[in-house]
């Protein structure tokens, strides 16, 4: 096998191994009627048990109605971010695409560089 399929059966099996060992510590460690809480939650609880005389410096300057308007903004802004990200990739990919065959490589699908007329 080449470098390339070891470099992506490695990357791969990070990946599985990481969230794994997250899922494994996030079921020891939390409460499981708070198991899927949001970080602002478990935060401010966390912070409230330490000290008790705690007040926040700032207060939400936007608070959504109803718990499915939050999520709705949430997949908005995973949507958003996702888009870009997808932009980035593609213009990196199309970029080194267009190096290869200016270079005279041969292109993903098969066809040459065209040669230089004089």
């Amino acid at each position: 096998m080449s470098r390339k399929t070891w470099t992506t059966i490695a990357l791969v099996a990070a990946l599985v191994i990481i969230f794994g060992v997250s899922f494994v510590i996030g079921g020891i460690h939390t409460n499981p009627d708070e198991r899927f809480a949001g970080t602002d939650s478990v935060a401010t609880s966390t912070i409230e048990e330490a000290n008790p005389g705690y007040e926040p410096w700032f207060e939400p300057f936007f608070q959504p109605e109803s718990g499915e308007v939050e999520s709705g903004l949430f997949a908005l802004q995973a949507a958003i971010g996702g888009s870009i990200l997808g932009f980035a990739i593609g213009g990196l990919w199309g970029r080194r695409r267009g190096e290869k065959v200016s270079a005279g490589e041969p292109a993903a699908d098969g066809s040459a560089a065209p040669e230089p007329t004089a």
